[in-house]
Order: C-alpha cells, then structure tokens, then sequence
C-alpha cells in the first residue's frame, strides 16, 4: 500500500508531428512498474526527463504524449500531471487511487533538476544567459519530489551516471532500490566486462555527445580490444582528430576537448579505434529527402549533415565484429528513427546477429 516514486527514462524520440517514433523506452520501463502494482502498490508515480528544455518549460519537451502512449501499451489509464513539485502535485499524489499509475511532467523544466538553466534575453533579440540555481531551490526541489513516494525506485540506467535532483535527491529520503532494467543490465554488464570475458573485446558506442558519454568511453578503452566509435559522436570525433569537414553534421564543443585526449587514452592502452569512413547525409532532419553519398576524404560539404553510415563503413563494422569473440554496444550508428538512415544500425545488429550464430 506503498506509493512508489519511480526515476525511467522517457526520453523517447519523436517526429516532426509530434509523434512518438520509437517506444523502446516506455516498454522497458512497464516490467518494473507493473511489478510495483502486482506487489500492491497504492501508485506508481513516474519521474522522467525528455530532451534539453534548459530548466524552462517548453511544449515540445512535454510528457503528456508519453503518458497517453504508456496507458495504450499497458492498457490502462495513465494519469498526466501538468507539473512535478507543488502543492497541486503533492496533493494529487497523496491519496491517489489504489493502483494508480502517474507520470509527473518533464523534471527538466526546473533548472533545480540539472542545477542550471538558461535564461531568455530581457528583448526579443537579446542574448540569452545561463544560471545556476541556489542550493536553497535544489533543496527545496528534492524535498518536495521526495513528498510524492514512500520508497524511490530508480529504473533509468540511462542516466544513472548523472547527479540530478530526480536521480539522486530521494537519498536519505526513503528506502531506494533499483529496478528491474537497472538490474537487467547491470547483470549484461558483468557477464561482458571482467577478467573472464572472452576476447577479442569489441565495443560499440554511437549516440550524440561524447561529452555525455565520455565515462563510458575510458572505461571501455580499459577493457576492450577495439572500440567503433559511430553515430553523431564521430564527426567530432573526425573534425578534432582528423581535420575531416563535417558539413552541418553534429559537433559536441565540450567533446571537442576530450576527443584528442580519448584518442592518445586508446593509444596507450593499445586500444583500436575504428571510425566510420564514409556517410549518407542529408540536407534536413527528416527521412525522404535527396541524400548525398560522402567519403572522408571529400567530407561532408557546407549544408549536408550526416545521417547515417555509408556502405564501406558497414564492410568495416562487420569485418570488425566478426572478429571479436565478445561485443559490448551503446548507441546507435545513425538516425535510426528514418528508415532511410537506419542501414547502419541494421548491418551492425546483423553483424552481431551472426556473430552470435
């Protein structure tokens, strides 16, 4: 009859439209909360984050899509809360129904969630500042979350690493445990890296940012025989280390500085790293469009950007993978939401499909 306060990850992709592309992360989260009720839980209140919105509401970012899209696939309703802290939250979420299921609104629309925002500029025109908030509002932001639950269930191993007030506020608070997709792959994980693993070791880690990722990449070099380093994450990656134009493709600032750092890391540790050696890009961010097929060599011109791998880079993958005896993997090696930049990530799952053969 507890109310269980539960961290996933909904930061699922969507189109254009407005429409969930993807619902990977909302079904790997209903295992745990599904156990919740089946335990008799009075509700389960879901805590999430969804993209970037700088500690500042902004409709694009909203949960409530989420909620209605979690109620399908469970079949049942799914309360949608307009906030997250409160007196209105707190009331909602304090005798709710028994068997409730509630999502709460983005946790990052409060700068207390990351501790920084950015301000708009005071005129139309005007530069936009960031700030930090005061360990007063943080404070006060992880004492009213912590109101809503009796136990904290953390189930976002996707941002298990970071130290945000929904992550890491509840500490102290009440009873915290893990849930089931944190357990699930923390048990992946030990059955790849140790001293037993079968080697070679390669590793896969595509995604956007190295800047987020960048914990992750030095303890793989650490462990692995190779690493593919694919995804949005390459283009700096090749644009620091290399001198390759990356066109409009996605450049990581912070990762600029650690990519060259990384790159001596692996060096040293006798690491291989393997880049992507050729792209299909793209003019917009969106799936039928003219595309262009571009070598490292040609690079990626002013007003392209890169969508997804290209076929020498999928040889080179393959021919990787089928090399290794072990394979750890983090991200995809494209915009795999548009079928039409999702062939890089396919041939890699083949890859590993048939290694496993």
């Amino acid at each position: 009859d507890k109310r269980v306060l539960m961290r996933v990850d909904f930061n699922v992709p969507f189109d254009k439209e407005g429409n969930i592309t993807n619902n990977q992360r909302i079904e790997g989260a209903i295992p745990t909360i599904q156990k919740a009720l089946d335990m008799g839980a009075k509700a389960v209140i879901l805590m999430s984050h969804l993209g970037r919105p700088d500690g500042k509401p902004n409709k694009k970012f909203s949960l409530e899509p989420v909620a209605k899209r979690l109620g399908e696939l469970m079949g049942k309703e799914v309360k949608f809360l307009h906030g997250c802290t409160g007196v209105i939250v707190e009331d909602a979420c304090s005798n709710p129904p028994h068997g409730s299921v509630i999502l709460l609104e983005n946790v990052r629309f409060h700068a207390e969630e990351e501790g920084k925002g950015v301000k708009p500029g005071k005129n139309s025109g005007d530069a936009c500042t960031k700030f930090k908030p005061s360990a007063g509002e943080i404070d006060a932001f992880r004492a009213s979350l912590s109101q809503l639950g009796d136990v904290y269930v953390c189930d976002a191993f996707g941002t298990a690493h970071r130290a945000h007030s929904s992550m890491v506020g509840m500490q102290g608070k009440m009873p915290c445990v893990a849930g089931l997709l944190v357990g699930k792959e923390l048990t992946a994980f030990s059955q790849v890296i140790g001293e037993s693993v079968a080697r070679p070791l390669t590793a896969i880690v595509g995604g956007a940012k190295i800047s987020d990722k960048v914990l992750v990449i030095e303890n793989l070099i650490k462990q692995s025989d190779a690493i593919i380093i694919c995804g949005g994450m390459a283009y700096t990656f090749l644009k620091e280390c290399s001198g390759m134009s990356i066109g409009k493709s996605l450049y990581d600032k912070k990762g600029a500085e650690l990519a060259p750092k990384l790159v001596e890391q692996a060096k040293a540790k006798g690491c291989k790293l393997v880049f992507p050696c050729d792209w299909l890009c793209g003019q917009d961010f969106c799936n039928d469009q003219d595309t262009k097929l571009v070598t490292q060599e040609e690079g990626i011109p002013d007003g392209w950007e890169g969508m997804d791998c290209g076929p020498e880079s999928m040889k080179l993958f393959r021919d990787q993978v089928l090399e290794s005896k072990t394979v750890v993997w983090n991200g995809p090696a494209g915009v795999f939401e548009f079928d039409n930049f999702s062939k890089g990530t396919k041939s890699l799952l083949e890859a590993v499909a048939d290694l496993a053969q």
